[in-house]
């Protein structure tokens, strides 16, 4: 994750990298595959545990990437997820999104994953992504949008969830709904030739929503959210038992479905 002046919402629990390590270049960069070739050079801007860095490096081979993150603790992760799949092609810098530390023009694609939502000026973020992405390129980005998420049954304790969501992202400085903002931001920022679409992540066999809502019950109640609810007064550890068990009966219904919109951007810089 790229952080800038504002606070990383979810932090790194065992909780977070469940879901982080789930992700992969088919179920979370779908709308920028098709425009990938070999060879191309590719920036992954906050590769997180480095799954989807190691499977967009196998589709631009023999192309390099470089994967970044503000923190280097994280990108060991990365190195450990790439080393057994995509070691010779991948580089790794600590950076962040607002002040990049390449030349102008350096890679064909610049892309981040989940990310906007986080930073503290996605305007900037993006500004610095066209910058080092060359004329012709590809610069594209995903983020998901909370407010948007929708699901059944009806539980109050999501409802509950949700909002404390929203509440600790913003006092963080991120925007939890930033996946319909990315074509603004994309705007604002001076990109051209801006496609906007967007796609879902869908739970609803009893296997996904074991998985989904076993991890939000465990995220809600160990991660950096979790603290930062109990520290800043916004819940008590009552309260987050409480949505965990949610989240759990959530899961554990046979009607329970859940959909995960994310807004997407892929613009010329």
């Amino acid at each position: 994750m790229t952080t800038g002046a504002a606070r990383y919402t979810h932090g790194h629990h065992e909780s977070v990298l469940r879901s982080h390590r789930w992700r992969t270049a088919e179920n979370s960069a779908g709308y920028l595959l098709p425009h990938l070739t070999a060879g191309a050079t590719l920036l992954d801007i906050g590769c997180g545990p480095g799954t989807l860095t190691a499977d967009l490096a196998a589709r631009v081979a023999p192309g390099r990437v470089t994967a970044v993150e503000p923190d280097a603790a994280v990108l060991d992760l990365a190195r450990a997820e790439v080393a057994g799949r995509a070691r010779d092609t991948v580089d790794f810098v600590v950076a962040d999104v607002h002040a990049l530390r390449f030349a102008d023009d350096s890679f064909d694609v610049v892309h981040a994953h989940q990310v906007l939502q986080h930073v503290a000026d996605p305007v900037r973020a993006l500004r610095e992504m066209r910058r080092v992405c060359r004329p012709g390129g590809i610069v594209a980005a995903r983020d998901s949008d909370y407010a948007a998420f929708a699901w059944f049954p009806a539980v109050p304790a999501l409802d509950e969830w949700l909002a404390l969501y929203q509440r600790a992202a913003r006092a963080n400085g991120g925007e939890p709904n930033a996946g319909r903002r990315l074509k603004s931001w994309a705007r604002a920022a001076g990109c051209t030739d801006i496609t906007a679409t967007a796609s879902i992540w869908c739970f609803s066999d009893e296997a996904d929503r074991s998985w989904w809502g076993d991890m939000w019950a465990h995220r809600i109640q160990e991660s950096d959210l979790a603290r930062q609810l109990v520290d800043s007064g916004a819940a008590t550890r009552d309260d987050l038992r409480r949505i965990a068990a949610g989240w759990r009966e959530w899961a554990a219904d046979d009607d329970g479905w859940i959909v995960v919109p994310h807004g997407e951007i892929r613009c010329r810089p």
